[in-house]
């Protein structure tokens, strides 16, 4: 099918729409903006993350014909193939980048930071598939529904995985290694369940599902929404890391020079001063 002419011009500019929309509603929410810089950087990374789902999924596909998109498959097939085949392939790829270029970012000060990132990665990716959905489909009604549920879903999924990530900085500020990794680990189950839910209910064939899957969609963007207006509301400062850890086992050593746990020889830098005053002779 070709789609040319001014048709293909409304239907780009209702894929992008709901895009720039949710991302000038979160970036408009922070207290204190983070840089366009680093916002975009994030952004395209979410371009990244849809390549890096395809070459996933092409070698799960190649494996088994489980995690192939086919619509031969019994209920348990379904559910295999929406939580892992999709939701978890999806949100691991977003997260990946979230990681490597907001986690550990100078710029991630603030509680609400974490949100903004994973938000402006999702819907990186968010913008590359809503493109490939509705200017093939050529269909404004397919538009008109992504809209309202597909883009705005992958924010929802968003604000989970940037919510557990600023509680995972805020734990690694105090030295808390079982939590931070806790957080890390909530930061992806949670959207991958999310999203699994979202991909089941639509692909399982159920009509009692579909009405599952409406009230769901409803609850996922009350609780979103109330998740994004708190941590915005209460946008505090992460403080910064005051305790000093051993760099080979992690342990805390504070400024002792032998760690107590592994007895390595740590590296403390001390500050040496000069005093003016000259000394008495004696």
């Amino acid at each position: 099918m070709t789609v040319i002419g001014d048709n293909f011009s409304i239907l780009l500019f209702l894929a992008i729409l709901p895009v720039l929309i949710i991302l000038l509603f979160v970036y408009y929410k922070d207290k204190h903006r983070e840089p366009f810089a680093l916002l975009f950087k994030l952004f395209l990374s979410g371009f990244i993350s849809c390549g890096l789902v395809l070459f996933i999924s092409g070698h799960m596909e190649a494996v088994t014909s489980l995690f192939s998109p086919s619509s031969s498959k019994n209920i348990f097939e379904t559910f295999i193939y929406s939580f892992v085949g999709i939701a978890l392939v999806e949100e691991i790829s977003k997260w990946l980048m979230v990681y490597f270029i907001g986690y550990h970012n100078k710029e991630f000060d603030e509680v609400y930071d974490g949100l903004v990132y994973a938000v402006f990665v999702s819907l990186g990716f968010a913008f590359i598939e809503n493109i490939l959905y509705v200017v093939l489909s050529n269909s404004i009604k397919t538009a008109i529904v992504r809209a309202l549920c597909a883009v705005p879903s992958h924010a929802c999924d968003a604000i989970f995985m940037g919510h557990h990530m600023s509680i995972a900085k805020q734990y690694a500020t105090k030295g808390n290694k079982k939590m931070v990794y806790k957080h890390l680990a909530l930061s992806i189950i949670m959207p991958t369940f999310i999203h699994g839910i979202y991909d089941f209910c639509l692909m399982s064939g159920f009509q009692i599902l579909v009405i599952v899957f409406a009230a769901f969609v409803v609850f996922m963007y009350y609780i979103s929404l109330s998740t994004l207006k708190d941590m915005s509301l209460s946008n505090n400062k992460i403080e910064k890391l005051k305790h000093k850890y051993c760099k080979y086992c992690g342990e805390l050593i504070n400024q002792k020079e032998i760690c107590p746990r592994c007895k390595k020889k740590q590296i403390i830098k001390r500050k040496i001063t000069f005093s003016s005053k000259p000394k008495e002779s004696t």
